[in-house]
């Protein structure tokens, strides 16, 4: 979807979107290596930052978030900078702030802890069900990590099933194992060496 279509877009479901005013829900893309990923940007911070299909997310923040939604660069830029150092290997922390609240609160609770987990690093679902004082609620903190509003961002990617078995990811497979590599060869490289 081009920013034309985006514009279009707006302009159909939200009534209140001026093209020159600043919304409220900064919305837009980013095509990056691993596909497009859709961004939207609260005064909270960033609300979503999906592998889904961009008119998912804009019915599911218009339904949950707010109406007023339209391109804001000056406030996706900061964002769309912040990945791309990231997926380059030269951002081990993201400093823009989160908005969790399309997530119930069970998984706030789920991706908050995520927050935790250090760069290059992965933890296991058990690990994650134990910290939060659920050591069998398995099922409900793969759910939480699945249905992460926040990808890349609230890094997800790095719980795993076992040592030997990666698990689920929003993103597929392919784009865990390789937001998992980008991580480890920059810790390999160490501090310098991006």
């Amino acid at each position: 979807m081009s920013s034309g279509d985006i514009d279009a877009l707006l302009r159909v479901t939200s009534p209140d979107y001026v093209g020159t005013s600043h919304p409220d829900i900064a919305f837009g893309t980013l095509d990056g290596p691993l596909g497009r990923l859709t961004l939207a940007v609260t005064s909270r911070g960033v609300v979503a930052c999906s592998y889904e299909d961009e008119n998912v997310v804009f019915e599911r923040i218009s339904r949950e978030v707010g109406t007023f939604i339209g391109p804001d660069a000056r406030r996706l830029d900061p964002v769309r900078r912040e990945l791309d150092a990231y997926f380059s290997a030269r951002l081990r922390a993201f400093t823009i702030p989160v908005d969790l609240r399309l997530a119930t609160q069970f998984s706030r609770t789920v991706l908050q802890m995520m927050l935790a987990v250090p760069y290059g690093t992965v933890t296991t679902y058990l690990e994650i069900a134990e910290r939060i004082g659920r050591p069998r609620a398995l099922r409900a903190v793969g759910n939480a990590l699945g249905s992460n509003p926040v990808c890349v961002i609230v890094p997800c990617h790095r719980v795993v099933e076992s040592e030997a078995v990666l698990g689920g990811y929003a993103g597929g497979s392919a784009a865990k194992e390789r937001l998992l590599r980008i991580e480890s060869t920059a810790v390999l490289r160490g501090p310098g060496g991006a």
